[in-house]
């Protein structure tokens, strides 16, 4: 894909988030703090809950870092990741989002807990990270990649402003190798994009970066358990929400979750907690 037609597609996962509907259903709907896939324990537990046990799962995985150690959160939503990183390690967060709707948010909620002396929040995209080379002990990222046109430019950008021995830790709803081109399209069309990354080519990325592998934990049957939490969530909350989220997005929102359901339960669909690590 051309850079050209990247910038197209950022632009329009700018304009989608930063829209009053796409805002006010994330933030009401989907959890408020994060907005990611969750990790559940029961089909009927709380969003917000699930969601942090996926934050909390990550966390266990990366070192603890110094007093002046630092972490960027790339495509950060809301920040709550950040948010949990911060008062739980104590160390300095960097967010890095494209969407200014969600990063005032972002600012808002962090400063109301306090923690804006750990945590910074930038407006920008993963493609063009705009900060300096080896700026990081750690990069994270949850559920964001697939919005972008070039994913291998973000694995680029990320060693890139990672030190030596840093470790780049994240999720991302993927397609299976191989899989009929029939049950992605549909999803496809909500991305805007001709396909989605999936383990192998994230492996090949970090490959021809010269990373090691420190672990890939395929969980799948997640990503159709959160949209469809969320579908309930919606179908359930929707005429409490309708002041703020208009009806013919609510409507579309339902028909694209359905079709996220059904790729992933027909095994189309991927997800897990991916974990690189770039040499020393």
């Amino acid at each position: 894909m051309s850079s050209d037609s990247g910038s197209q597609v950022v632009d329009i996962a700018r304009d989608y988030y930063d829209s009053s509907d796409a805002d006010n259903f994330y933030f009401r709907i989907w959890g408020g703090e994060d907005i990611h896939v969750g990790i559940y324990e029961t089909p009927d537990e709380p969003i917000l809950d699930a969601s942090r046990r996926t934050v909390d799962t990550m966390l266990s995985r990366i070192p603890a870092l110094p007093a002046e150690g630092r972490l960027l959160d790339i495509g950060a939503g809301y920040g709550g990741s950040a948010r949990v990183i911060a008062r739980e390690r104590g160390i300095h967060v960097t967010c890095l989002n494209l969407s200014a709707v969600q990063n005032e948010r972002n600012r808002a909620m962090t400063a109301a807990q306090g923690l804006a002396d750990l945590i910074d929040v930038h407006d920008g995209n993963f493609e063009e990270l705009p900060f300096p080379d080896a700026s990081f002990d750690q990069v994270w990222c949850q559920d964001s990649i697939l919005h972008s046109g070039r994913r291998r430019r973000v694995f680029e950008e990320v060693d890139r402003v990672l030190r030596p021995g840093g470790g780049f830790i994240f999720t991302d709803p993927m397609q299976r190798e191989g899989v009929d081109p029939e049950l992605l399209e549909p999803v496809l069309a909500r991305i805007h994009l001709p396909s989605m990354g999936s383990v192998d080519k994230y492996k090949g990325y970090a490959a021809e970066l010269g990373w090691e592998t420190v672990d890939l934990d395929g969980r799948p049957d997640c990503l159709v358990r959160h949209y469809s939490r969320v579908l309930e969530e919606l179908e359930k909350r929707g005429g409490e929400v309708a002041d703020q989220i208009s009806g013919d997005y609510v409507e579309r929102m339902k028909k694209g979750l359905r079709h996220w359901i059904e790729a992933g339960s027909k095994g189309a669909l991927d997800w897990g907690i991916l974990h690189f690590r770039k040499p020393a």
